[in-house]
């Protein structure tokens, strides 16, 4: 099996594609994104620049490597979704399509998306399901919305299995965010091992939930493998915890004392995150294919810290 990671240069895809080339196999693992510096930087051949957005840069590669699996992680997140909606258009609309396109000319084995809980908005109910009222309101959750509903569509009419994960915010070390609402999740930790002052930008009573990156990787392995029979849905709801902001400020002061936090709410990522539901059922998924989540807030704050510590001493 033969695997392509658009989009791999990302919070996501720069831990993912180790983990895929220890388990498949280095050369079983094609890497594409836009960003021609950091591919170079971080990930081995086999790698390509390649845009979504052109299809026939995404054919070349599939040709070229022999593709079963895409892996399609290239997106515009929430926030500076908003701030460019033109350009999330085409990335997340319009590279979907051309992924989903190729995916059912070519025969492939298999095409998996993440989704996320920007499909949620306000009509949405306390602690949802993987089928639930959605009705986002950012273009990044509507994409999203359309993500899962085209997938079901390639898989009920073109037999083309489309699987994928809805995940909540993504907390990680080794890469930075790159522009979600949840990224203060990410950020507190830097400001407070470099001894800065941080400013959240949301209230301090803002639950919502979120995941480890070692979570996130092994559901993505889990659902990848798991037995399209046993699949009841096509995108699964994973949550591996649900903190508010105060509570990951306390939690990080516990181990660095002398961390100032404070609290300006900014409108626009505000009101996203007040569109988003502050837990997330994700029972379909453990029954499904045994998702189980293994870390908590307090252990995930202790992993951070050290190291993101080790990380930045070495800058």
């Amino acid at each position: 099996m033969k695997f392509l990671v658009t989009g791999a240069c990302g919070q996501i895809g720069s831990e993912l594609v180790p983990v895929l080339r220890q388990r498949y196999g280095r050369y079983n693992v094609v890497v594409s994104d836009i960003d021609t510096t950091r591919l170079m930087t971080v990930f081995d051949e086999p790698s390509v620049k390649a845009d979504v957005t052109i299809r026939k840069e995404i054919e070349n590669v599939i040709e070229a490597y022999d593709i079963d699996v895409i892996i399609h992680l290239a997106a515009i997140l929430s926030a500076r979704g908003e701030e460019n909606p033109s350009l999330a258009w085409r990335v997340n609309v319009e590279g979907l399509y051309n992924i989903l396109e190729i995916a059912r000319e070519y025969d492939l084995d298999m095409v998996f998306i993440p989704s996320s809980i920007a499909v949620y908005g306000p009509e949405t109910p306390d602690n949802p399901g993987d089928i639930a009222i959605m009705r986002p309101k950012t273009l990044y959750g509507i994409s999203k919305v359309l993500t899962e509903l085209l997938g079901e569509y390639y898989y009920m009419k073109y037999g083309l299995d489309v699987r994928g994960l809805r995940l909540p915010g993504v907390i990680s070390w080794k890469a930075k965010p790159g522009g979600g609402t949840t990224d203060y999740a990410v950020e507190a930790f830097y400001h407070a091992i470099l001894r800065r002052e941080y400013v959240f930008w949301v209230r301090p009573d803002t639950r919502l939930p979120m995941i480890y990156m070692p979570d996130v990787l092994k559901a993505f392995i889990q659902l990848i493998e798991a037995d399209d029979n046993k699949l009841t849905v096509r995108f699964y709801n994973v949550q591996g915890m649900s903190f508010s902001a105060k509570e990951l400020e306390e939690a990080i002061r516990k181990y660095i004392p002398d961390f100032k936090a404070y609290y300006k709410p900014d409108p626009l990522r505000q009101k996203i995150a007040d569109s988003w539901p502050k837990t997330i059922d994700d029972t379909r998924a453990r029954r499904d294919w045994g998702w189980r989540p293994e870390w908590d807030l307090e252990k995930m704050t202790v992993d951070m810290i050290e190291n993101l510590s080790k990380m930045l001493l070495k800058q």
